[in-house]
Order: C-alpha cells, then sequence, then structure tokens
C-alpha cells in the first residue's frame, strides 16, 4: 500500500519471527504519547511469551495480529482478540498503534480497514469493539471514519501523572456496515 508520502507500508499477520521486533516496538511507542495503556519500556514481556502469544493468536479463526512495516521496520500493530467463549464470541476487540512520526500518512487507515475486512471474512466476528482515551481526537476522527459509534463511556479509566482520563467506548457492526 502506497501512502501519502509515497513510501510503500506492508502490512501482514505476525509471525513469531517478529516477536522481538514488536516487543522493542511496543516499548518505543509506549513513550511516544500517552494515548496508550502503557509507557516507555513499560511493555515487559519475554521473548518466549510474545512468541507463544503470535503463535496462539494465529490459530484462532476469528483473532489475528498484524504488523505494518516499511523497509522491515514494524512501524504499526494492530490485533483483533475474539472471545472464545460462544456467546460472545461474535464480538471482537480491536486495538492499534502507529509510530508517531507516521501519523497523519494514512497507514491507520490503511491498518484499520486490513482488520475490519479480515473480520467480515472471518464469517464468526459480527461487532469490533475498542477503547480509546477521550481526548485522543486524531484516533477518534480515524475510527468515525471507519464506521465505529461512541457507546459509552469509562470515566477516570486512565490515571496519568495525577491526572484523570475517560475511555470512549466505541463499536462498530459490521453486518450493518
Amino acid at each position: 500500500m502506497e501512502l501519502k508520502n509515497k513510501m510503500i507500508l506492508q502490512i501482514e499477520k505476525a509471525v513469531k519471527e517478529d516477536a522481538k521486533q514488536i516487543i522493542d516496538y511496543l516499548n518505543i511507542v509506549g513513550g511516544e504519547s500517552d494515548n496508550l495503556l502503557f509507557g516507555a519500556n513499560e511493555f515487559v514481556i519475554s521473548l518466549e511469551a510474545e512468541e507463544n502469544f503470535i503463535e496462539s493468536i494465529n490459530q484462532s479463526e476469528a483473532s489475528a495480529f498484524f504488523i505494518g512495516k516499511i523497509e522491515e521496520e514494524i512501524i504499526c500493530v494492530g490485533s483483533i482478540m475474539a472471545s472464545s467463549r460462544n456467546r460472545i464470541a461474535h464480538h471482537s476487540e480491536l486495538a492499534i498503534s502507529v509510530k508517531k512520526k507516521y501519523w497523519g500518512m494514512g497507514v491507520g487507515t490503511h491498518l484499520m480497514q486490513t482488520m475490519i475486512d479480515y473480520a467480515k471474512n472471518s464469517k464468526i466476528t459480527e461487532i469490533l469493539h475498542l477503547g480509546v482515551r477521550s481526548d485522543n481526537e486524531l484516533a477518534i476522527q480515524l475510527y468515525k471514519k471507519m464506521g465505529f459509534e461512541e457507546y459509552g463511556r469509562f470515566d477516570k479509566f486512565f490515571k496519568i501523572d495525577g491526572a484523570y482520563y475517560d475511555e470512549v467506548l466505541m463499536k462498530v457492526n459490521l453486518r450493518e456496515k
């Protein structure tokens, strides 16, 4: 996929060989903003645990873990996490992150579209939902563009440096989109 800056973004499902680079990536993006659930170098997981997570998610029909690369560098990741419980298996949680220097270039849009297409094709997922910090206007704008609607809020979900921020809860019904 060609981005606004003419660079080529390749989005693919992660494999266990990507685990080290994914951990490094997450520890970097955690420090680039306060929009994630963790800060710089707070994504603490062993290489073996990350490899096992990737292998496990790749065995699921409805869950997936995607990475986006430019010239072999991971610049974005996204996950779709489906429940194994039959009564809620039609719901999946979606999460994405993008390296800050690539914000505004279409990376999030391409990653979101890839993930939505994957979920639609799974024949299991009917509803995608996510949470986003209430003042993360760029992300909220992206999610709305992709068809997500706000359905609630979690007051004081984030506490960063003593300040509280709400989480906006959003969803999209793939059968209606």
